[in-house]
């Protein structure tokens, strides 16, 4: 008679806790831990008073909310949202090997519900070659080393693994959901110049960056907003250089232009005066005038000035 044997695999168990554990903040990562469970290891049910995350590496479980039974596998992961009654148990062949984080905080809850793992979705299905494992064995690491610091560290980490679940999963799409094509693309077009006017960058750059042609961008950017990219851009930096002015006296307007992107003062004074009427030293010594007037005025009469 043939029987049928099955290799265990050698079994594994480790985590670290926040050295620095801050009784309250925005957001805060608790531990970090991984494991390669036995057959039929089982947790739960239960419920926990934070966020906790799962990842499997490899292997096969199966999780359970109140709601739902959702079978896993290599690459999946799961959230556990605090006060769900929740179970989950390993395979009896060929049982997980997870990773796991926990973090709770104020901000917990909105930044979970930004990746769309919600109490009612909270699985999601990915490719084994995602990046989440090794962003929980960094933070495992981190505080391994006991080093108040770290909790720092672990928080980029926990950003960078919802960053990952968002690209993995679909998310910017559905946060976008109804909203034309056209009109997305034209926020990632004022995005970009709002970000980037400080700097001397081209429409050319720009259309580089988001990956679309000139032409296109130029006549959806012109229908939406009624003005082309480059008048924007050159409005946008214009308006800048106004703040500027009045702000910081101390700057030259060589100074100016450059803080605004635009590297030739002499074509920035010329631009200047074509769209405020004056040129920019006349702008801010009307405003310098104006301003010392507003002073005489608050000046009680009969007291000396």
């Amino acid at each position: 008679m043939l029987r049928k044997v099955i290799l265990l695999k050698p079994t594994t168990y480790s985590v670290a806790s926040n050295p620095a554990q801050p009784e309250a903040s925005r957001l805060r990562v608790r531990f970090a831990g991984e494991s390669q469970t036995l057959p039929r290891h089982a947790l739960g049910p239960k419920i926990y008073d934070h966020f906790l995350l799962h990842v499997i590496e490899s292997g096969r479980g199966t999780f359970r909310t109140e709601a739902d039974t959702y079978p896993l596998g290599p690459g999946d992961c799961f959230l556990i949202h605090p006060g769900q009654l929740v179970s989950y148990v390993s395979d009896h062949n060929d049982p997980w090997r997870y990773r796991w984080v926990a973090f709770d905080g104020d901000a917990a809850a909105v930044e979970v519900e930004a990746t769309g793992l919600l109490p009612e979705r909270p699985v999601l299905h990915m490719p084994s070659e995602s990046r989440i494992p090794g962003y929980i064995s960094r933070i495992q690491a981190g505080f391994q080393t006991k080093e108040e610091s770290s909790h720092v560290a672990a928080v980029g980490y926990l950003y960078l693994i919802w960053a990952e679940i968002m690209r993995l999963g679909g998310r910017p799409a559905q946060v976008l959901l109804g909203e034309p094509q056209v009109q997305r693309t034209v926020k990632q077009m004022i995005n970009y110049m709002t970000a980037q006017y400080a700097h001397p960058v081209s429409i050319e750059q720009m259309c580089a960056s988001l990956g679309y042609n000139r032409a296109y961008l130029s006549r959806i950017f012109k229908k939406e907003t009624g003005m082309t990219p480059i008048t924007y851009l050159l409005r946008l930096r214009i308006d800048q250089s106004k703040r500027l002015l009045r702000e910081r006296p101390d700057l030259s307007i060589e100074q100016v232009a450059a803080s605004v992107g635009l590297t030739d003062p002499l074509y920035f004074s010329r631009q200047f005066k074509r769209r405020v009427g004056k040129s920019p030293s006349r702008y801010r010594k009307d405003i310098e005038d104006t301003s010392a007037q507003d002073q005489q005025k608050s000046i009680p009469k009969g007291q000396p000035s």
